[in-house]
């Protein structure tokens, strides 16, 4: 059996193919090598569903958030080696499971817009290119932090509409003090701050709320897609809950640097089982 896991901070998807090509799924938690320890991802990959295939697994291919280091690769290998002993393992960047994705053998631009963001660009086998993703302190423009960074600063500071300021308060129950302390104490502030885009897409017909996120979306064309070589020549593809749930807007910040998106996927986890099916 195949194993592919498809993982961003938030969450994993994992797809078995077995020898006849019937497909199996789950979904799990996420995993992230910068933030988690290879003994601490393997105590969350002691999952039912996942210990239950450990001796049909022969081979797994893991894409996965942070996973664009040696030293982060490994400690994700290790933790799915300490499981699955008889397996093959792959480990790379969710980018490349962006582009295999999306792309498939055709070249292109990839991107990611889900609690992070991240690019690259694709000639159809490998990235040979991409731009610097340094998280959500620094920057994920246009993923899920980012607009909730932006958010919050608009709430602590009181520069948002009265009335989604107070849809906030209900909805929430925020202050000050929560806010420091999940984003500067507790673990995964990243996914923290990406919490509150489902709100804001909720209320995405109220203007500021629109507003919020198509600035995000310029302010990640402006540096990363027009970063690469004849960008407008080329079809650029999503990946991510951000993207999906919000690809009106996407489009139309698109469309305004005269940049052609093609494909906006919530998931790439079916483009990559269909990817490696066809690897077979």
């Amino acid at each position: 059996m195949i194993l592919i896991a498809d993982s961003g901070s938030s969450k994993t998807d994992w797809r078995g193919i077995d020898q006849k090509g019937n497909v199996t799924q789950f979904r799990g938690v996420g995993f992230n090598p910068y933030y988690q320890s290879p003994e601490e991802m393997a105590t969350e990959l002691s999952d039912e569903f996942l210990l239950n295939l450990k001796e049909e697994v022969l081979s797994i291919y893991y894409y996965g958030a942070g996973c664009s280091s040696d030293i982060n690769k490994k400690s994700v290998s290790q933790a799915l080696q300490h499981i699955f002993r008889k397996a093959n393992i792959m480990v790379d960047h969710d980018l490349l499971a962006a582009a295999r994705a999306t792309c498939g053998h055709e070249a292109g631009i990839a991107c990611i817009l889900g609690t992070g963001s991240n690019s690259c660009d694709y000639d159809g086998h490998d990235i040979n290119n991409s731009r610097p993703s340094p998280g959500f302190v620094l920057g994920d423009e246009g993923g899920g932090s980012y607009v909730g960074k932006k958010f919050l600063q608009d709430f602590i500071h009181d520069e948002m509409p009265g009335n989604i300021r107070q849809e906030t308060m209900n909805y929430f129950n925020l202050d000050i003090q929560s806010i420091q302390e999940n984003v500067y104490k507790k673990p995964f502030p990243g996914r923290y701050l990406a919490s509150f885009c489902r709100f804001i897409t909720e209320h995405v017909s109220d203007p500021y709320c629109y507003m919020l996120y198509y600035n995000a979306f310029r302010d990640f064309f402006k540096k990363h897609v027009m970063k690469y070589p004849h960008f407008e020549k080329k079809k650029v593809s999503f990946v991510g809950s951000v993207a999906y749930y919000n690809s009106d807007i996407l489009r139309k910040a698109a469309n305004d640097f005269g940049i052609s998106v093609n494909l906006i996927l919530e998931s790439p986890i079916a483009g990559l089982t269909l990817y490696h099916k066809n690897e077979k």
